[in-house]
């Protein structure tokens, strides 16, 4: 497989994943920008969305949209547990994890990575997004993950959107059980190995 990834991206949530699923890839830079690959190649004509993640499998299929990618890998490595079985009920409930975070993060947090937008505007977003947070932080009470003991691959995504949190300054010190699982998904050793290997520090 080859994933196409920008450094911190929310592509890190499927490269986090493929390492969680010890399946073998291929990692491919994007310059977001200039929708060019390393090697100068136009970046359109592997994926005319022009956004990461994109992940090509063995078969040539090209698969985009993370919460799609993130279970396809987790299928192909059901063994690892990185999400429940597809005829399963709680598979429901990762789905809802899933699409809540792309939603109601993900989404909210563009206008932060927006310089035309005023303070105000991202003021009102930072209000928004801190709501969700709280939300999380109440559910994550007495648990390690999302989902409860056991990681998933919606834990890798949300902990993307913490990174972003941190790149937006935005204080999340008042919501403590979310500080904590922050800092658990951090030290998991696939997880620095992502980090690693886009070049980007810890947080």
């Amino acid at each position: 497989m080859k994933l196409y990834y920008s450094p911190g991206a929310c592509s890190l949530s499927p490269h986090i994943a493929l390492l969680e699923a010890g399946l073998p890839y291929d990692l491919v830079k994007v310059d977001l920008r200039a929708k060019k690959l390393e090697n100068g190649e136009d970046f359109l004509q592997v994926n005319p969305k022009g956004q990461v993640p994109a992940l090509r499998l063995d078969s040539g299929e090209l698969v985009t949209e993370g919460p799609v990618i993130v279970q396809v890998i987790a299928d192909k490595a059901s063994a690892k547990n990185l999400a429940p079985a597809r005829d399963a009920a709680e598979r429901y409930k990762l789905l809802e994890w899933l699409n809540f975070v792309t939603t109601e993060l993900h989404k909210n947090f563009s206008p932060l990575f927006n310089p035309s937008l005023s303070d105000d505007t991202k003021a009102f977003f930072r209000d928004r997004l801190a709501a969700k947070f709280k939300y999380i932080d109440s559910k994550l009470a007495g648990q390690d993950y999302l989902m409860g003991q056991q990681f998933t691959v919606a834990d890798g995504y949300l902990y993307v959107m913490l990174r972003w949190a941190d790149a937006n300054k935005m204080d999340l010190s008042g919501f403590p059980n979310l500080m904590a699982y922050k800092a658990r998904i951090a030290a998991r050793p696939k997880v620095q190995e992502a980090l690693s290997k886009e070049g980007l520090k810890a947080a």
